[in-house]
Order: C-alpha cells, then sequence, then structure tokens
C-alpha cells in the first residue's frame, strides 16, 4: 500500500495518545464506558495507540477491595467490553486491570487490538512504603510461573519481557510497564529498549503530593532519553479515592528527553493528549550512538530472553497530517529564554576557541577581512571579546577591509563603522589593482575591457583577499582568523583554498548561518558592546547577503548605498531553507523526501495567521512543496556531489552546536567523489511538485 505524501505514517512517524478518564471507585462498568469513549477519540485522531491509568478499570484505590470475587468478576466482565469495542477501531489499547493467575492477584496492563489480547503484563516492582501498601494485596511479576495465561477464552501471552511489534509499520515496538517499576534503578523498559523497543508505555497511579510532578517529567524525559525512545506515562485522575490521598491526572508524552504532550493537571474533565512520534528518528540515533548498542552487548543474554508479540497494525491509509511542532530553524530554538542560554553558549564557545588557541601558539594578533557582511561581522564581535578576556588590547585585531570591483558603499561604510566602533586596528586594502594584474597574467577577457564575469572573475578577487591576509598575518606575526560559516561549507559556497575557505582558525565554522544571524541579534539586545556598535551590528543584519564578486550592470558597485547587486540566496536558495535541509539530512540522516515533508510542515502556508512561537515579522514566509523541493534538490547536488573536497581540508574551528560540524577531524568524515543520484532519484520520485 503507497500512502499519500502527507500522511505521517509514510514518513516513520506513529501517533499515540495517552487518556485519563473520569472514574467511579470499584465501579468497572462505569469505567468501562469511560475508557471505550476515549478509545473512541484516540481512533477519530487515527492515533496508533492509546495508553490509559494503572488499573483504570477499576479504579486504582480499592484497597482491600480489590480481594473481592465480585469486584474481580466485575472487572473481567468489564475488560470484555473493552476489548469487543477495539474490534472496527484503529488504536493498540493499553488498559489497567487486577487479574487472578497462579492463584494470585497481579497488577496489570493489558493490550488489546481489535478484538485481540496482545499480552498481559504484570507490575515488576510493587511499593510497600509510605501510603503504598500494594504488596498487601498484590503479587510481583517477577514472582509469576507462567508464561502464557487464559484471559476472556483467549491463550495470551505473560510477563514483564514482552515487545509488541507491528510487522506493518516499520519500527513500531511497544513495551509496557506499571508505575514504579520506572522508580526502579533499572526499569524493565530500559532492557525492552535496548532489545528494540522504541515507545516505552506506563500506566500508573501516582497520587500527587507537592514537587511530585516535576518529578514525574524528570523520570520521563530522563528514561526516554537513555533510552533513545519515546516514553508515555499517564497517571489517575478525577473519581479516584480521595479517603487519604488526591490525584492530578497528569499524563505525559515524551520523545528523546523533550515533552510532546502534557495533559492539564487538576482537570475538571477526563482528558485526551496525543502526539505523533518520530520513529525514524530514534532509529537513527539508536544507530549513531555506539554507546547505546554497547550497553546492549552487555546484557546480550538476557535481551535474547524478551519475547516479540507480532501483530498486523492496520496502518491508516488516507491523509493524516503531522500535528507536531517542528522548528522553522532547528539550530535555534523557538523558546526565547532557551535562545538567549544557546546563544551564550554558542557565543562563548567561539570565544574560548580562539582564546585558547592564541595563548597555544603564544601569538597574541589576530589578522581579519572585513566585509561588511553577517559572517566576517560576527568573527570579528568573537575576537573583540576574546581579546577583552585575555586583558589584551583590542588593537591586536589587525581588520581589513578590502573593496574589489562590486564592493558596495553600504557594505564598506558598515565594515569602517563597525571597525572604528570596536577599537580595533582598522585598514583598507584596495584588492583591484592585484586582482586585476592576476586577471592580466592569466589572460582574463575583464583585463581587456570585456564584462566577463565568470567563476574565474570571482575567484580571484576572493584569492587576492585571503593571499593579502596571509601575508599580512606572516608580517605581523598573527593568526588569520576564518569567517566561514557552516551553511556556506555545506553548499560548497566558499573559494577553495586562497579564499574564505582557508585560514589558521576558523570561529565560524560549525555556525550556520540562521544562528549567526541570532548570535548578533542576542549581541544587539544583552548589550556585549556600545550602542554605536549594536546600530552598526543591525544595520550588517539588514543588508542583502552577498559576496559581493560580481558589479551591477550599470552604474558604480561603490555607489549604491541600498547594498550589493549580487545575491546570494537567489542563486543557493534561502539560508532559512538550507539550513534546515543541512540540519534534518546531516544531523539524522533522513531521506529527502522525508525532509521535504517536515519542510513542507514548518514552512507551509499559514493562511490563518497561526505561526510558530518566536518568529519576529521578517521571518514570517511561506514556501509552497515545489518551492522547497526546488531548493533540496539543489541542496542535495551541492552537497553531496559538488563539495565534499571543501570539507576535506578545513582548518581548525571549535564545534558548537549539537547540530553538529562538518570537520573531517568532527561529525563528517565522507569521500569528495560520491554521487548524489541516490538522494536525488529519491527526492524526485517520492515528492509531489504541489
Amino acid at each position: 500500500m503507497t500512502l499519500p505524501f502527507h500522511s505521517i505514517y509514510r514518513h516513520g512517524f506513529v501517533r499515540v495518545a495517552v487518556g485519563v478518564p473520569w472514574v467511579r471507585v470499584a465501579d468497572p462498568a462505569y469505567n468501562a464506558a469511560r475508557t471505550i469513549g476515549l478509545i473512541r477519540r484516540a481512533h477519530a485522531q487515527q492515533a496508533a495507540l492509546v495508553l490509559f491509568p494503572e488499573l483504570g478499570l477499576s479504579a486504582y484505590s480499592n484497597d482491600d477491595l480489590f480481594q473481592q470475587d465480585a469486584l474481580l468478576e466485575a472487572t473481567e466482565a468489564a475488560l470484555a467490553e473493552v476489548l469487543a469495542a477495539t474490534r472496527d477501531l484503529t488504536p493498540v489499547v493499553v488498559v489497567g486491570a487486577p487479574l487472578r493467575f497462579e492463584q494470585k492477584l497481579f497488577n496489570c496492563g493489558v493490550v488489546l487490538y481489535r478484538g485481540r489480547i496482545l499480552g498481559v503484563v504484570p507490575k515488576s516492582y510493587l511499593p510497600n512504603y509510605r501510603e503504598f501498601y500494594e504488596k498487601r494485596q498484590f503479587s510481583s511479576g517477577l514472582h509469576a510461573l507462567s508464561r502464557e495465561v487464559e484471559l476472556l477464552g483467549q491463550r495470551v501471552p505473560f510477563g514483564n519481557d514482552l515487545i509488541f511489534t507491528a510487522t506493518t509499520l516499520p519500527h513500531f515496538a511497544l513495551h509496557v510497564e506499571i508505575c514504579e517499576d520506572l522508580w526502579t534503578p533499572i526499569p524493565p523498559s530500559t532492557y525492552a529498549a535496548l532489545a528494540g523497543a522504541t515507545v516505552l508505555a506506563n500506566l500508573s497511579a501516582s497520587n500527587i503530593t507537592i514537587g511530585k510532578a516535576e518529578y514525574r517529567r524528570d523520570l520521563c524525559a530522563a528514561q526516554s532519553g537513555k533510552c533513545l525512545a519515546a516514553y508515555l506515562y499517564s497517571a489517575a485522575g478525577p473519581g479516584e479515592s480521595t479517603t487519604d490521598l488526591a490525584w492530578d491526572g497528569h499524563a505525559l508524552i515524551y520523545e528523546n528527553n523533550e515533552c510532546l504532550a502534557e495533559s492539564q493537571r487538576f482537570a475538571d474533565e477526563e482528558q485526551l493528549i496525543s502526539a505523533d512520534i518520530d520513529l525514524e528518528r530514534l532509529v537513527q540515533e539508536r544507530m549513531r550512538l555506539t554507546s547505546f548498542n554497547d550497553s546492549a552487548r552487555e546484557y546480550a543474554e538476557r535481551l535474547r530472553q524478551l519475547r516479540r508479540v507480532p501483530f498486523d497494525f492496520a496502518v491508516p491509509d488516507g491523509t493524516v497530517p503531522l500535528q507536531r511542532v517542528i522548528e522553522r530553524f532547528p539550530y535555534v530554538p523557538g523558546d526565547p529564554a532557551v535562545r538567549d542560554e544557546r546563544c551564550f553558549e554558542a557565543y562563548n564557545i567561539q570565544v574560548h576557541g580562539l582564546i585558547k588557541r592564541l595563548t597555544a601558539t603564544g601569538i597574541q594578533k589576530v589578522v581579519i577581512g572585513v566585509s561588511g557582511g553577517l559572517d566576517s561581522t560576527q568573527a570579528l564581535i568573537v575576537a573583540a571579546k576574546a581579546m577583552d578576556r585575555l586583558g589584551w588590547p583590542r588593537s591586536n585585531i589587525l581588520a581589513y577591509t578590502m573593496p574589489g570591483f562590486a564592493t558596495s558603499q553600504r557594505t564598506r561604510t558598515n565594515a569602517w563603522r563597525l571597525m572604528e566602533a570596536l577599537g580595533v586596528s582598522a585598514h583598507e586594502l584596495d584588492i583591484r589593482p592585484a586582482a586585476l594584474q592576476m586577471l592580466r597574467d592569466i589572460g582574463h577577457p575583464f583585463a581587456q575591457g570585456e564584462a566577463v564575469y565568470d567563476v574565474t572573475f570571482e575567484n580571484v578577487q576572493a584569492g587576492e583577499r585571503t593571499s593579502h591576509l596571509f601575508r599580512l598575518a606572516n608580517f605581523h606575526n598573527a593568526l588569520v582568523l576564518g569567517t566561514g560559516d557552516l551553511s556556506e561549507l555545506a553548499l560548497g559556497w566558499a573559494t577553495y583554498g586562497v579564499g574564505d575557505h582557508m585560514s589558521h582558525y576558523n570561529v565560524n565554522a560549525s555556525v550556520p548561518k540562521t544562528l549567526i544571524q541570532h548570535l548578533i541579534r542576542w549581541v544587539i539586545d544583552t548589550r556585549q558592546f556600545d550602542e554605536a556598535t549594536s546600530a552598526t551590528l543591525q544595520s550588517i543584519l539588514e543588508t542583502e547577503i552577498s559576496p559581493e564578486l560580481v558589479p551591477p550592470t550599470a552604474g558604480d558597485p561603490a555607489d549604491r548605498e541600498a547594498g550589493p547587486a549580487q545575491s546570494t540566496e537567489a542563486q543557493i536558495g534561502p539560508y532559512e531553507l538550507q539550513d534546515f535541509n543541512l540540519y534534518y539530512i546531516t544531523r539524522y540522516g533522513f531521506r529527502p523526501s522525508k525532509v521535504a515533508f517536515l519542510s513542507h510542515h514548518a514552512w507551509r502556508d499559514r493562511t490563518q495567521g497561526v505561526w510558530p512561537a518566536g518568529l519576529r515579522e521578517d521571518q514570517r514566509h511561506e514556501y509552497d512543496l515545489a518551492t522547497i523541493k526546488h531548493w533540496l534538490e539543489v541542496f542535495v547536488y551541492r552537497f553531496f556531489k559538488l563539495s565534499q573536497f571543501k570539507r576535506s581540508a578545513l582548518p581548525n574551528g571549535p564545534k558548537v552546536g549539537s547540530g553538529g560540524s562538518l570537520s573531517p577531524r568532527g561529525d563528517w568524515r565522507a569521500p569528495s567523489d560520491a554521487e548524489a543520484t541516490v538522494w536525488l532519484e529519491e527526492l524526485r520520485r517520492n515528492v509531489p511538485d504541489a
């Protein structure tokens, strides 16, 4: 079956839900009806899984009533009602019930799917301290003798070692544990995750006390992060007995340490939360993180004993839109507080990287080319802060603006204003005479008066700038500070060897263009420098991104107050799209069609005026699928086919973010002569034009 492009189930996602129904203590028929109502809501949302609280069919707070035959029989009848209701519904259902086997009473999670009981999971660890007395009524699943039990006329697997695996939905593998199991040093779900379970579900009762909710969040976040898994949690809510305890109905969905959904606590009504889990992302992370698989080898004998329970999941065949937030700027957090913290870290990583390189070499000066553009600006303010931290004068920064044949008045002015505001040693070197001599030497038509602006014309200028900088560094016993950023390295938008590709040390090497823009804004907002510097930084942010190597068709570029005539983004695509592509292709190894799906979800038309949080007015752009596909094809071709040889010869520079770097000594090692065919074909074959 071929699923629609806009369905989450085509791209490795699975929708999961957690329900907190209203219950009545010792009224299983009522509880079953409330549970079935929430299952139907999850079905309407096309969820593949819905989880309910611990002992939810009977209610948790029955105490010694659990040993009454009437209640246990009524609970089993309620379970039969729920089972029958699942016959024509989409989700796998996990409900809690007290069940008798082996003349023992077990606190169980029962996994149901379309009229079939897939398995029964008994609680392993029974709390018997403070307000908990579960050992008074229940036996631990660790003491069970049976591996299969009879329930409602079906012979089903029994134990905490079950992994429910969907044969028709890749990577959907479910493990179930119950409340206290998570509170132990090594929860059962840890072994299940090492054995391949990607979705970990916890039926919980968990009465509420002050501060406990935050501890639950910490536990779920940590377990999902350590296990590289999704973690679903459902605590008991309205209707449980308040004789001695209270309940807040806390439901949580985490994926690899990130909270995707959370219920309202102490709600007046029953609740159902849902989220879309990226199973492919989890599997990619496990494949990459060698320590995860090393841990699996440590417990290989135990893991081999875990049992798989396969079932055919009926994947919804229509369009199922993604209901997950996809950040437009994956390198830049949407939350302003988190964004400020990340900018602080990134800026200081750059500063301290440069400090170490200077102190290690014993060199106290840096040479930098200042164009009036974003990258050289970021490198310059990093250098200024490094000098301040070292207690050295900013005059140790030998800054040169080097106008060429296409340098505009605006960028030249911004370069001078920035150098002067920072108090560095400011100079200007006109590279045109040297570039013209080079063009004459090689017989280029421009030297004979023809308006030929080819790649040779462009790279002669870039090469002359770098040549001057290195010789100036020799002359002044200084280091050449690199300025090229991660986005340019990904797209090959750097002049190899004798251009902005090369330096003695590059503080921007692992910083993408979109993050540089936010770093400069952060420097302005946090007043790292004086008002004059901030005003110039703002002007630089508002200037068109350009290499300024090709002059306008008419007039002197030096007269252009508006800025550069040449647009980088018109040639290689919007950096906001290309950084998105860079992140998901290099960080997670996603296929191009999935990247296009995510990008379209993030950048699609917002006709209803609902925009992602934290976006400024100038970030509220829209891209249709055809545009996204076009620029993604440009990215794939340039990244995989054209530019790896440049990345294989990068100068040193600090890794800044978890999004990675492209250094051959760090996150990215690849052959320089690979083909891009498989990526291009996958994109063209699987992404529609509209």
